[in-house]
């Protein structure tokens, strides 16, 4: 018997790299966790803001922490001239996770303090980098289009904003709400590729911005943050609820996926998918367009009643298939899905760097 063998654990799967008390994913029973709540408990009484302060500081603000919480947010939405100057010299048609990623170094020369590792130091850098994201892609939206660019409005929280900075248009409560819960979802999960770009790249003593950027390279791969744009160009490609099963046949005769369906870790439908399927539903009739999420939903019916007679297999939801159609009606462009996830995920990220 030979013992000089070697042993490829693919993806690092079954590989304990660290342990974290960030938020916890028990993907057999369907539960994500942040720092101890539920998430479909955050999901239902919680903002945004709310969830950023706890993966920060390690506790839920109390009235008088979230007001302050959320000034430091406001306070730190604006961004550099430098990135400005930039984003207008890009292509049209660059990537917009390509535009986030650049500016994050432009950040980072703005900060006198970029060097000082204390953890104060830090979780105010985190804020910054949290206020800042969406300010650079709502910027980026609008430029690209030849429109004129939205500044903050302070009198919006954190989900509002964005979204009046993308459209110039103050959003409807449902259309606030929905985001808001979108970005709770999204906040955190974990040890995913993303997040381990970033504590690997903080291990080094790079500084936060150097992990952050690490982190949006990882997330503008299609295998992990651009599978809500895939859906949504599947939707569009099967165009109504009656071409759904002649999709799947077609789909597994040729042995593709169906996309938003399965996940590495979730043995059930993803909670967080059960949260969103009824958003997406009251936004699709909302805009006139409840296709969407009809298709959506005899997907959803047609796959797993495929997979099961075909493979013996159960398959379950994850998030991205019905964030597609939620952010779709929502008026966000499709190729804004992901730098939108990094709007959100920019909390998880900066909460394990730090």
């Amino acid at each position: 018997m030979n013992d000089n063998h070697s042993i490829i654990n693919k993806g690092l799967r079954g590989v304990i790299v660290a342990s974290t008390k960030i938020s916890d994913v028990d993907g057999q029973a369907g539960k994500l966790i942040y720092r101890g709540y539920m998430v479909q408990d955050l999901a239902e009484r919680a903002s945004f803001e709310e969830i950023a302060h706890l993966l920060l500081f390690e506790k839920l603000p109390d009235k008088k922490e979230l007001e302050s919480f959320t000034v430091r947010l406001k306070e730190a939405r604006d961004i550099p001239r430098e990135i400005i100057e930039a984003l207008k010299t890009r292509p049209a048609d660059s990537l917009p996770m390509d535009i986030l990623q650049s500016s994050i170094p432009m950040i980072a020369n703005h900060d006198p303090d970029i060097g000082n590792y204390s953890l104060g130091a830090c979780q105010d850098r985190a804020v910054s980098l949290i206020a800042k994201f969406p300010v650079i892609i709502a910027a980026w939206e609008r430029i690209r289009k030849g429109k004129d660019i939205v500044p903050p409005n302070v009198e919006l929280g954190h989900a509002a904003n964005f979204l009046y900075m993308l459209k110039g248009e103050i959003p409807d409560d449902d259309a606030e709400h929905f985001f808001d819960v979108g970005l709770v979802l999204h906040a955190e999960h974990s040890f995913n590729a993303s997040t381990f770009a970033a504590r690997e790249v903080a291990s080094t003593r790079a500084h936060m911005c150097a992990a952050v950027t690490a982190a949006v390279g990882s997330l503008s791969g299609e295998l992990h943050g651009g599978a809500n744009v895939r859906v949504m160009e599947m939707l569009k490609h099967i165009g109504s609820v009656d071409k759904v099963q002649d999709y799947i046949n077609r789909e597994l005769d040729a042995g593709r996926v169906i996309f938003g369906l399965g996940h590495a870790v979730y043995k059930t439908d993803d909670p967080r998918a059960l949260i969103l399927a009824p958003m997406a539903e009251i936004m699709c009739k909302k805009i006139g367009e409840p296709h969407w999420y009809d298709i959506s939903k005899r997907l959803e019916e047609k796959s797993k009643a495929a997979f099961k007679q075909r493979k013996g297999i159960d398959i379950f939801l994850n998030v991205d298939f019905f964030s597609a159609s939620l952010y779709y009606a929502m008026g966000i462009p499709t190729d804004l899905f992901t730098p939108v996830f990094a709007i959100s995920r920019i909390a998880g990220w900066t909460a394990h760097v730090l």
